[in-house]
């Protein structure tokens, strides 16, 4: 049975639950599911987790997130991308200069408040805003906060002075939840013009990167290649401190036993047999589980 991560290159037109589907199909495996919800137009790193990977989920959210994408000054839209509806449009008579737009993205690092476009999956009262957008109901989005770790102007803007508009792409790194297309229309607002997002791809998610990823249409056509590209689950956890465990400890970590380690770490990974078995964290003297996998041999 297979068990571990297997990173998908999503394309565009897809839903990441559109993903999900065709793997379960093609792999013939129902504990399935994805780690990152993409919208359809976007591409790149879809981390979907399989078998006792499912576990890793929650886990999985709390890694940041990279893209690379594309931003327009000229002209904005209701949903920020370049999918939605023009509400404003504004010619540039000259364009920005890459320290200027370079440092109305800096202005944006750190923790900040971000509110998400109404035409988005967040919630309010049990409904998702797009579907308050798409009735023309008015509705007070909510703010979250959310972890603008790097956000970086790449290659040189380029100005179209016919169309008074400016393109730029952009590399972010960034925590859970946060909305890109709100990043580009807020740095618009920024710089005093309007701005949509025109391009996203997602380069790493969950501790994965796009060197490690594969097309749907791949797995799709030669299921058996599944096996050989999926990422085992320890995978996951290089970062953490690993110990290897004895017979002894074994057996009270498959009771869910508490236990004293050598080691002063947070949290480390419990191995056996040459697999990740658990994580424990620290509780003063003694250590106690925080996931259990327990993978098969």
């Amino acid at each position: 049975m297979l068990n571990g991560i297997l990173v998908i290159d999503k394309d565009k037109d897809m839903t990441s639950a559109d993903v999900v589907y065709h793997l379960r199909r093609a792999l013939h495996i129902r504990k399935i599911g994805h780690a990152g919800t993409l919208d359809p137009e976007v591409t790149g790193v879809l981390p979907i987790a399989i078998g006792q990977a499912t576990k890793l989920i929650e886990l999985m959210h709390t890694r940041p997130k990279k893209y690379e994408g594309q931003g327009l000054l000229g002209y904005a839209t209701d949903s920020y991308d370049a999918t939605g509806r023009v509400l404003k449009e504004e010619k540039l008579d000259h364009p920005f200069t890459t320290e200027e737009i370079q440092a109305g993205m800096d202005s944006f690092k750190g923790e900040i408040e971000q509110v998400p476009p109404i035409y988005s999956a967040v919630k309010v009262n049990g409904k998702h805003l797009y579907e308050y957008a798409r009735e023309g109901i008015a509705v007070e989005r909510p703010k979250r906060t959310v972890d603008i770790y790097d956000y970086l102007l790449i290659d040189k803007p380029v100005f179209d002075e016919e169309k008074g508009q400016e393109s730029f792409g952009f590399e972010i790194e960034c925590s859970k939840g946060t909305y890109v297309r709100s990043l580009v229309n807020d740095l618009g607002e920024k710089l005093g013009k309007p701005a949509v997002m025109t391009e996203l791809r997602r380069t790493a998610s969950s501790g994965f990167d796009i060197s490690q990823a594969v097309k749907l249409s791949e797995i799709e056509a030669n299921p058996e290649k599944a096996d050989e590209l999926i990422q085992p689950i320890d995978a996951f956890f290089t970062n953490y401190e690993t110990i290897d465990l004895s017979d002894d400890q074994w057996k009270k970590v498959q009771n869910g036993a508490w236990i004293k380690l050598e080691t002063d770490a947070k949290k480390v990974a419990l191995r056996y047999n040459k697999k990740v078995k658990a994580i424990y964290e620290n509780k003063g003297r003694l250590y106690c589980p925080s996931l259990m996998l327990l993978q098969n041999e």
